[in-house]
């Protein structure tokens, strides 16, 4: 009896063997270089308003902060993996193009909305105004979703 699982022609089965550990991968390198840029420009937003979206902080804990954005950045990175994945995109491009659309989306919706939302619900200091537009924001972002495409190519084959 054989225990060999047939996984050619499934495309399903591509998501299990590689690309979310491929998107798992990008997200947390995107995720790296965006936290350079956020304390660059604004480490509070690193060191106060990401923790406090799960009550830990204030005080400020940059740790912390850098903790919850990695998983963050992890856990948008198996969407992301996902959305490569249903729209068959291939090539770094096409990829990198995907990335910059995610970035955006991710600025909008999370960003912009949902974070505003949510700190104001935990109480936190850091709670910005709705919606929450910024432009240094839309940048970090931006940098989350072309570093995660590039870095998802790269992977997607020895991940």
């Amino acid at each position: 009896m054989s225990t060999t699982t047939e996984t050619a022609n499934n495309p399903q089965a591509d998501v299990y063997n590689g690309e979310w550990t491929a998107g798992v991968i990008g997200g947390i390198a995107g995720a790296i270089v965006m936290a350079a840029a956020i304390i660059a420009m604004n480490t509070p937003t690193l060191a106060v308003a990401i923790p406090s979206l799960y009550t830990l902080a204030p005080p400020a804990n940059v740790g912390l902060g850098l903790f919850v954005h990695l998983s963050h950045g992890a856990i948008l990175g198996v969407i992301f993996a996902a959305l490569i994945g249903v729209g068959e995109f291939s090539g770094l491009g096409a990829r990198v193009g995907v990335g910059v659309v995610w970035g955006v989306i991710t600025w909008a919706g999370f960003a912009a909305l949902v974070m505003p939302v949510w700190l104001g619900a935990v109480g936190s200091p850091a709670s910005p105004p709705l919606p929450n537009f910024a432009p240094p924001s839309l940048l970090w972002h931006l940098l989350y979703g072309v570093v995660l495409g590039v870095i998802y190519d790269v992977s997607e084959d020895i991940a």
